[in-house]
């Protein structure tokens, strides 16, 4: 899921292109790009969508699909979820949670629905971490229940009410630091913010490599043309990929002989960078990138 592209869902003469762009994922938008008297014909243009299964093409199938509802403490929450927790939906994004009790209370409006709606696997939830609160208790989110996939860093949501820079490099770091460590320890993704400025491609460049370098595993795509700078970005690089095949061979000649630590290209190999290229190897090769190597 290198990129995601946010899909308002007033706009559903948008759908189609949606689909047919090189976006790994859709996020249809229900919340901030919705305006409140739209949003019941939005909620319904979506369902719409969501229950007709889509043309069934491979291309449709390949994405992952996406919904950001409404926060849990309006009144659209429950109509969103009860219209759109539909068979073919991957994860639904939920905004603001500030509490286990949120994610909880999420899941079982999610699980009421998907009953009413005869949808059999089970949706998972991102979880955008956008406010003081939530980002002091983003690992006791992530670890709230088995249904979180993942956290989502909103650095404009949680900055600008602060009176910090949306470009202050110090503070991106930090704050994407701390919400890795903590998808980490419930071993679930870590996803980029947004980035504003459309016509800025060298900075929206730079602020998916630090992502990528902190092991985020994507950006948000609030326009089309940011889809290919993210796709690029969190690609695995063709050296990364030689190194990685190395690494996976190197531990399988050394498990067959009984050494615990070695050498590859120069660096010192134990598990933890075992583990980090057998994942690095299926991103290749769910890309189709193995060809070559």
């Amino acid at each position: 899921m290198r990129s995601k592209l946010f899909v308002p869902a007033s706009r559903p003469e948008l759908f189609t292109k949606a689909f047919a762009s090189a976006a790994d994922a859709l996020s249809f938008d229900l919340e901030d790009s919705v305006a409140p008297e739209r949003k019941p014909q939005a909620r319904a243009e979506l369902s719409e969508l969501l229950r007709s299964g889509f043309s069934g093409s491979s291309a449709e199938k390949q994405k992952v699909l996406i919904v950001r509802v409404n926060a849990l403490d309006t009144p659209h929450f429950t109509a969103d979820i009860n219209a759109i927790a539909q068979r073919g939906l991957d994860m639904i994004n939920l905004p603001k949670p500030e509490s286990a009790a949120d994610v909880h209370a999420a899941v079982a409006a999610l699980e009421r629905a998907e009953a009413a709606n005869g949808v059999a696997t089970p949706i998972r939830l991102l979880l955008n971490i956008e406010s003081p609160k939530a980002f002091r208790l983003a690992a006791e989110l992530a670890v709230a229940h088995p249904r979180v996939a993942g956290l989502q860093l909103g650095l404009g949501d949680l900055f600008e009410p602060l009176g910090i820079a949306r470009r202050e490099q110090a503070a991106i770091q930090q704050a994407m630091f701390t919400l890795r460590v903590a998808a980490g320890e419930a071993n679930i993704f870590a996803y980029d913010s947004a980035f504003a400025n459309i016509k800025d491609e060298a900075g929206f460049r730079a602020e998916a490599q630090l992502a990528k370098s902190l092991g985020f595993i994507g950006k948000s795509c609030i326009h089309p043309s940011q889809i290919a700078l993210a796709n690029e970005v969190f690609r695995p690089s063709d050296d990364e990929i030689a190194h990685a095949l190395r690494v996976v061979e190197a531990a399988r000649e050394a498990d067959a002989n009984g050494v615990g630590a070695y050498v590859v290209d120069g660096k010192m190999i134990d598990p933890p960078f075992v583990e980090r290229a057998r994942a690095l190897v299926r991103d290749a090769e769910r890309l189709g990138l193995l060809n070559g190597h």
